[in-house]
């Protein structure tokens, strides 16, 4: 039945075909049955045209409804000249009435009014009923004019619905183009901020490099030993700066540079535990605990995972409400840098975290994800069972290649 369905949806003039030559049908039996003696039926050569040019209309209604429209008045203008009563096949002007009402144009609706709450009244008056008195006539003009009127209504509710929802589409599609434009905006901007301060640790490791090299350079005589050093320093810190220059790749950024001419190294793990006892200072209970073996990581990974629990935290104190807490964890694996914060408050529409950010500027979910995304590691946040939210992230050591 689906089948049918979609097939007689994608054929609409095969239906109206249908039902022209069902209504040729009905016509024809009826005219059969009629008595020759019968008002209107003293043309009955002119009668075979009629119901053609009728079920013509019924046929080619959608496709072209304004001409069919015009066509059907036609023919009922010459019903009433040329004196051919009423016949089945005029169903085909109620027909044409509600399909010019629903999808024509406006003049053609306005007009398919007209004529039809006329139609009746002037069939009446070309072939009255022999033994109706006024009264009858004028029920009967009534009667027969209610038909239209329905139509015609029908068809202009119709117009109306479909008008409502082609703009509830429109807009919908508007207001998706506009969240996907404000989408990449953030990406944009926290790419942007991200490349940035990567810049910034990578300017630090090669001012680290410099600063080492030179002091090499100037105890390379009187101290080899603190010169052999030096040069393993230089040596570890280029590494690291090659590993933060190949994660910036393929990164656009945009906006102004760092003000100030010292580069300064940007927040670790270990500030990670000064975070959270400003959190403890300005009333949010955080309980902070350390996992596994602390070891150097990788300063974008530092980074990161600074970023993170700052932006999550921030949130809690935003969005969770009086009497909220937090918990912070950090587990360190043999290949990466596990990080869990939850908090057990009320908690924010998973859209709100995704929209509004730690510091107002930044995108929330958006922000750490391209965060994660740029230390190739796995970002997973919702709402916890039973009230509050949870941000889980894994950091690995290696960046995928």
């Amino acid at each position: 039945m689906q089948r049918l369905y979609d097939f007689l949806r994608r054929h609409p003039t095969w239906v109206d075909v249908f039902w022209a030559v069902f209504l040729l049908g009905i016509s024809v039996v009826f005219v059969g049955s009629v008595p020759s003696d019968t008002p209107g039926t003293k043309s009955e050569a002119l009668i075979v045209p009629v119901i053609l040019l009728l079920c013509l209309v019924v046929a080619l209604r959608r496709r072209m409804p304004e001409k069919m429209l015009l066509l059907g008045i036609a023919v009922g203008v010459g019903q009433l000249v040329l004196d051919v009563a009423t016949l089945p096949a005029d169903f085909a002007l109620l027909v044409i009435t509600y399909t010019v009402a629903a999808t024509g144009a406006r003049w053609a609706s306005r007009l398919a009014l007209v004529v039809g709450l006329g139609a009746a009244p002037l069939a009446q008056l070309r072939w009255p009923e022999r033994e109706s008195g006024v009264a009858g006539t004028i029920a009967l003009m009534i009667f027969m004019t209610v038909p239209f009127a329905l139509a015609w209504v029908l068809g202009d509710s119709i117009r109306t619905r479909r008008a409502y929802f082609a703009q509830l589409e429109e807009r919908a599609a508007r207001l998706e183009k506009e969240r996907e434009a404000q989408s990449k905006v953030a990406v944009a901007a926290e790419r942007a901020r991200i490349a940035r301060e990567l810049h910034d640790v990578v300017a630090h490791n090669v001012s680290v490099m410099v600063v080492q090299a030179d002091g090499a350079a100037y105890v390379l005589d009187a101290a080899p030993d603190q010169a052999k050093k030096a040069l393993e320093t230089i040596s570890s810190t280029g590494r690291q700066a090659l590993a933060e220059m190949r994660r910036l790749l393929g990164v656009l950024r945009t906006g102004e540079h760092q003000e100030g001419g010292e580069y300064v190294p940007q927040p670790d793990v270990e500030q990670i535990e000064d975070l959270v006892e400003q959190c403890r200072g300005s009333g949010l209970p955080v309980d902070f605990k350390i996992e596994g073996t602390p070891r150097p990581l990788p300063s974008g990974v530092e980074l990161t995972a600074y970023r993170i629990v700052q932006e999550a935290l921030t949130n809690t104190r935003k969005h969770g409400g009086p009497n909220t807490g937090a918990s912070v964890r950090l587990v360190y694996f043999d290949d990466g840098l596990g990080l869990l914060v939850e908090d057990d408050g009320k908690g924010a529409p998973h859209e709100l975290y995704e929209e509004g950010g730690a510091d107002g500027a930044g995108h929330g979910l958006i922000g750490m994800r391209e965060r994660v995304g740029m230390v190739g590691g796995t970002l997973d946040a919702g709402p916890r069972p039973g009230g509050g939210f949870r941000i889980s992230a894994l950091l690995p050591l290696k960046p995928a290649h």
